[in-house]
């Protein structure tokens, strides 16, 4: 298991801090916010060796990593829990029908019966995203903390570049995981698509962006392409990419704690993205 943080830091008092954590099988990362200053004074990330085939073996890892990790034994004045997974929908309000959410997700997930699934509200776009979270994982975590509030990864993607990131034209967003990639389009602040894909190679990889360049009607030698995530300039991934897009770079965070970390300001963007 590879930990990453920076453990230079102490926290003696979390009364007035909020806990966000990030759970995916690969591994799972979080940071504390002070909540008068707004900064983020603590960051880590947990990254499995092999990813969980399940999230009842995801549970059993992150219950061996809490019993362990003081910092997530504290008490916290808020938590809020983030599910990143591609087992998601986005729906407008307008076709919106809160019993018929797995209609919606059998679109392009396959559901069981026994699945739970919820969603955000995303007032800011107009819509719905429809999920399934790590269930188990939320029950492991009300027993540990009580009343928390969850999202969908991409909720938070899609919310922080909209807040945060004012461009005049339109821009896609490509957010790297280990096996799985987000690619967001935005068109100022108005979301023109989104969606997740899994990827074994990077031929995979940069057919899925070309092909949203494609279906789109984008033009690869105009539209700017913004990485963030687990990507970096060496990586095979980058430099295919940048065979294909004329105008590709990184989409860097204004957050200070990474002047604490040994890691590019664009990784992590989910959680430290603002």
């Amino acid at each position: 298991m590879i930990v990453k943080n920076n453990s230079n830091n102490s926290i003696s008092n979390t009364k007035d801090t909020k806990l966000s954590i990030q759970f995916n099988l690969d591994g799972f990362s979080f940071c504390i916010t002070d909540f008068v200053t707004k900064e983020t004074v603590y960051f880590s990330e947990y990254l499995f060796e092999e990813t969980q085939i399940t999230p009842e073996k995801l549970a059993l890892k992150v219950d061996e990593i809490f019993k362990t990790d003081l910092y997530l034994q504290k008490d916290f004045s808020s938590i809020l829990v983030i599910h990143q997974n591609n087992l998601s929908t986005l729906v407008p309000n307008e076709y919106f029908i809160e019993d018929k959410l797995s209609e919606y997700l059998n679109f392009n997930v396959k559901t069981l019966a026994t699945d739970y699934i919820t969603f955000d509200n995303l007032d800011f776009i107009n819509a719905k995203n429809i999920f399934i979270p790590y269930i188990n994982i939320n029950n492991y975590l009300f027993q540990n903390f009580g009343e928390f509030e969850y999202k969908h990864h991409t909720s938070v993607l899609i919310e922080n570049l909209i807040n945060s990131y004012q461009l005049a034209e339109k821009a896609l967003f490509v957010n790297v995981s280990k096996s799985t990639f987000d690619i967001i389009v935005l068109d100022q602040k108005k979301l023109i698509f989104s969606n997740t894909f899994s990827f074994l190679t990077k031929e995979d990889f940069i057919y899925y962006i070309l092909f949203t360049f494609e279906q789109l009607n984008l033009n690869v030698e105009e539209i700017p392409l913004y990485f963030t995530g687990d990507i970096e300039k060496e990586s095979e991934i980058y430099k295919i990419t940048y065979q294909y897009i004329r105008n590709v770079s990184f989409l860097e965070s204004k957050n200070t704690i990474f002047n604490q970390l040994n890691a590019s300001k664009h990784s992590n963007f989910i959680l430290l993205g603002s």
